[in-house]
């Protein structure tokens, strides 16, 4: 068969124009980028499902679920990526693409994760039964956002000392801060008694809702959302290069926010179900372990000195944050209002990026 593939595929291109090849390609390209975001998508759909039930048969409430169980299933596979490239190897583009990620990943959360947030309350305020307002546990979300807040600012801080005592010192107290935001996190937790859609493989394929089942779920949903990132990522950088833009330029801006699609996803769908806190919490309990753990590691590995561009969007992730901190302080209450803000910081960044030429 290959033997009559082959000579064929060899008479087309010669026949076919070369500008009709392209176009294909980059069609091609475009419906590969399209169908990994059907995957990412159908992945969520089937962690958020998965999740909740795992929570359910554990006794677990919404506090340990959303900012624990999801934010660091959702979060761990880009971690790695960073992680991995920072444990081995030493070259320097690696190094500083390794912190550019660990960095850039709070970044993200705290600014674009939480606009589209407040975009999808409005959105789906019709359906809701709270509308406009966001009924989420307001002390989950205020104890995320302080904790993120300190640790944060101790990682940022720790990068202008040229001390490595000091910055083993933050290391270690960036992991042990993590473990206490665990204990606390289950500790304080409550069983959820709000209603969960049928666990979606029992439904399917007519079994019944046992862990093993429900692990089964979870494991397809994380290899789905990790495959669809992946093709995401891939194609954007084809696509950059038919269309002749930079890879720099098209990663900083694209790339981030396909690496933190799943937790931006799962958000949406449970806005979408009048589970806020659920959706808040898979965002603010990802801020916490991607501040602590990646960075910590960054720390240890790394002489752990921020650029210029790092500096500022750890800042602007800070300033994201603190508005809605202090805004749940102040009102004792939750809006899409300080959530849509995240996308100010975000589209900030983006101008910073274009008048330094993206350098």
């Amino acid at each position: 068969m290959l033997n009559l593939v082959y000579p064929a595929y060899e008479l087309l291109k010669d026949i076919v124009p070369k500008k009709m090849r392209r176009e294909r390609t980059m069609l091609d390209n475009i419906l590969i980028l399209l169908l990994s975001l059907g995957i990412i998508l159908t992945g969520c759909e089937l962690f958020t499902n998965g999740i909740e039930w795992l929570g359910k048969k554990l006794g677990l409430g919404d506090g340990v679920v959303g900012s624990i169980f999801s934010a660091v299933g959702t979060c761990l596979p880009e971690t790695l990526i960073p992680v991995i490239a920072l444990l081995f190897s030493n070259q320097k583009d690696s190094v500083d693409i390794g912190i550019g990620a660990i960095v850039g990943a709070p970044f993200m959360l705290a600014t674009l994760a939480f606009f589209i947030t407040g975009l999808s309350v409005i959105i789906f305020s019709g359906r809701r039964q709270t509308g406009m307002n966001l009924s989420t546990n307001l002390d989950i979300l205020g104890r995320d956002i302080s904790f993120f807040v300190i640790v944060y600012t101790s990682a940022i801080s720790v990068s202008f000392f040229s001390v490595g005592f000091v910055k083993n010192i933050t290391a270690i107290f960036l992991i042990a801060a993590y473990v206490y935001y665990v204990f606390k996190t289950v500790n304080s937790d409550k069983a959820s008694n709000g209603e969960i859609d049928e666990l979606i493989f029992s439904k399917t394929f007519k079994l019944n809702e046992n862990i093993p089942v429900i692990v089964a779920q979870i494991a397809l949903a994380l290899f789905s959302i990790i495959l669809g990132a992946e093709m995401f990522v891939g194609n954007i950088e084809v696509i950059s290069g038919t269309l002749g833009i930079s890879t720099l330029a098209l990663s900083i801006i694209i790339t981030p926010v396909a690496t933190e699609l799943p937790e931006k996803f799962n958000s949406v769908i449970w806005i979408s179900k009048n589970k806020d806190t659920l959706s808040l919490g898979n965002i603010s309990g990802a801020m916490v372990f991607q501040s602590c753990i990646p960075v910590s590691i960054g720390i240890i590995t790394t002489d752990w000195k921020l650029d210029i561009i790092t500096l500022v969007s750890s800042l602007l992730a800070l300033a994201s944050t603190l508005v809605t901190y202090i805004w749940i302080k102040v009102k004792r209450s939750l809006t899409p209002l300080p959530l849509l803000t995240g996308g100010i910081f975000y589209a900030l960044f983006i101008v910073f990026l274009i008048l330094r030429g993206f350098k």
